[in-house]
């Protein structure tokens, strides 16, 4: 047994020495820097230097007000568009399914440079398809780069755009685990299509729909690509600058490789926190 054990050890040592040296040593050596003045020369122990002026920063909280704004509006909406869109993919009217789940996964696989700079290209207020569209419903067309309300709204678009397809597959492989003689029942039972989805098929997808909106929350608090690619750099005016582009900022423009570590720390405190309250709201809702 000893033996065995040794032997399996063995095999999982390459594993464990990669994982030690590029995950485990850098999460703990950032933890340990988010301590200390790294505009000094050596670097000195001093963890009121980065806590602190998290605390008291206004660019700090004003990427976690966009943050948290990107949060609130883009899951919910990016959720139930996924479920929709799950429900419409699963039914067996729909013709040429296999290319529409692909059609509507596609956009993961896509470079984020390409489809940033296609964003661009059609929110352009110049000659964008979009300001177009909107000239010939009579409207004004729309400043989306240097409108701070007009740039958020621009980031959700292509938040979702982008991963909603994503949520929509995992929910789709939840639908298909539902076993088919709950939906005969019902239909004997005269349930109506639109009772059915509320009463039978919501609750069974809870799990799988929790587990998307986890996912979300991850990714939207390290939301970075879509305000440095699109509102060229969180802009107008910091009016898109989340906690992922403000770390980058920090770290990457500015060097400041300890305040840099104390905000992603911040970053994955917090989204450990809405996560588990919304795992703990999701339990007590069952």
């Amino acid at each position: 047994m000893l033996l065995r054990n040794r032997i399996a050890y063995a095999f999982l040592a390459p594993y464990l020495l990669i994982f030690a040296t590029f995950w485990l040593w850098p999460i703990i050596s950032s933890f340990l820097i988010s301590f200390q003045n790294t505009r000094v020369n050596p670097w000195k122990f001093n963890p009121s230097v980065n806590w602190g002026r998290l605390v008291a920063d206004p660019a700090f909280y004003n990427a976690l007000y966009n943050t948290l704004i990107i949060l609130v509006v883009q899951v919910p909406v990016m959720i139930a568009l996924a479920t929709i869109m799950a429900v419409l993919l699963n039914s067996p009217l729909l013709k040429a399914r296999p290319f529409y789940r692909f059609a509507f996964f596609a956009p993961v696989v896509v470079g984020e440079v390409a489809y940033a700079a296609v964003f661009r290209l059609m929110f352009s207020i110049d000659f964008g398809i979009v300001n177009k569209l909107i000239g010939v419903a009579g409207l004004a067309p729309v400043s989306w780069f240097d409108n701070g309300t007009a740039a958020m709204a621009l980031v959700i678009i292509a938040v979702t755009w982008r991963w909603a397809g994503y949520n929509a597959i995992i929910i789709l492989a939840g639908l298909q685990s539902i076993p088919g003689d709950v939906y005969e029942a019902a239909t004997l039972d005269r349930v109506s299509k639109i009772q059915q989805f509320f009463h039978i098929t919501l609750p069974l997808l809870k799990p799988i729909i929790l587990f998307c909106v986890v996912l979300s929350i991850i990714g939207t608090m390290q939301l970075f690509a879509e305000p440095f690619l699109i509102t060229n750099r969180g802009g107008p005016g910091g009016a898109t600058e989340t906690l992922g582009l403000l770390l980058y900022r920090q770290g990457f423009t500015s060097l400041n490789f300890g305040y840099a570590s104390a905000i992603a720390y911040t970053i994955a405190a917090l989204a450990v926190a809405f996560s588990l309250l919304n795992l703990l709201v999701g339990r007590e809702a069952k």
